[in-house]
């Protein structure tokens, strides 16, 4: 059932929540058109934010709009309506990633109802750069993210014993990848605002507050974007022994395929974050093609891994600054 016409300001509320996803250094490469009269919200990649030289195939920024979209759906959720998406629904517009029809839900669905319960997580949700303690998650805990990420037609896996070791020694290989490579160091610190930085400068990026503490000791296992400067009371930490992993994949690697793990991604952070865990992001052996293919289980079913995530109790971390809804949404007649 199609819902009443929508308003821009009901689209900007909705895009307002949407645009609250994680995206690879805060770059926030989406872009939203509504067309007046009608009910479709169209989500657009943005290539002016794309990463050249880490994710030159975009595949981040597909797995970012896709986090995107998908809040887009728990926003339409919590307002008693239902998303209808369509992925890359025009092969002349590449860069038109999906559509998503807002529709009336006539009554109360299974789906529906656990979108809408994540909503309060929306805000919630930031990447934690901190130490977590050492107190593992239940097994229980683990259950309810990997069935978030089987709701979207991936999967998710907790590595142990050796294969964790072995992805945690190729995010080791990938941090010292990094430092050979200047193209890559100069990319990443355009994303990290300086610390002497005036608050509300930049509305992207990762401000230095968001930094986390130096590791001290073992390397951290999150990327550390204040490497190259100096951050005053900065601080150092040690972080977990054994970091607590769970590895997010996909059968393939279409263009598809990572719409659907941005997707995942997302439900999997918010119902973490639902959980009352702390989460970050461990992309670098992922944005490497020769470490990729050996992030993942060969026993495992998964093909390929989409996403490295670090799960566990401590600090949320601090809020990112997100770009204005009317900086991202275009109103068309």
């Amino acid at each position: 059932m199609t819902a009443h016409l929508l308003t821009p300001a009901t689209v900007a509320e909705l895009v307002g929540d949407a645009v609250t996803a994680p995206s690879m250094h805060n770059a926030q490469p989406w872009r939203f058109v509504f067309h007046t009269g009608g009910n479709t919200i169209e989500l657009h990649g943005d290539p002016e934010r794309a990463m050249t030289r880490t994710d030159p195939d975009h595949r981040a920024l597909h797995l970012g709009c896709a986090a995107a979209l998908f809040n887009l759906r728990v926003s339409a959720a919590s307002d008693g309506h239902r998303a209808l998406v369509r992925l890359l629904p025009d092969d002349g517009a590449p860069w038109l990633l999906a559509t998503a029809t807002i529709e009336d839900v006539v009554a109360e669905e299974e789906e529906e109802l656990e979108l809408a319960a994540l909503h309060d997580a929306l805000r919630r949700r930031h990447t934690s750069r901190f130490p977590f303690s050492d107190e593992p998650v239940p097994e229980a805990v683990l259950d309810g993210l990997r069935r978030a990420a089987r709701w979207e037609g991936c999967r998710l896996n907790v590595p142990g014993g050796w294969h964790a070791e072995t992805v945690l020694g190729l995010v080791r290989d990938a941090e010292h990848r990094e430092e050979l490579d200047p193209l890559v160091r100069v990319e990443t610190a355009a994303w990290a605002s300086p610390p002497q930085s005036t608050p509300g400068e930049r509305r992207d990026g990762i401000p230095a507050a968001a930094f986390g503490p130096r590791a001290s000791g073992k390397s951290a296992p999150v990327r550390d974007f204040g490497r190259s400067s100096a951050v005053p009371d900065r601080g150092w930490a040690v972080f977990e022994e054994r970091p607590q992993l769970a590895l997010l994949g996909t059968a393939k690697d279409t263009r598809l395929d990572w719409l659907r793990a941005g997707q995942a991604l997302e439900r999997v952070l918010l119902q973490a974050t639902a959980d009352g865990l702390a989460t970050s992001m461990t992309s670098q052996p992922l944005e490497w093609r020769e470490l990729r293919w050996t992030v993942r289980d060969p026993a495992e079913a998964m093909g390929h891994v989409q996403m490295v995530l670090r799960l566990g109790y401590g600090p949320q971390g601090t809020a990112t600054p997100r770009r204005p809804v009317d900086e991202v949404l275009e109103i068309r007649p």
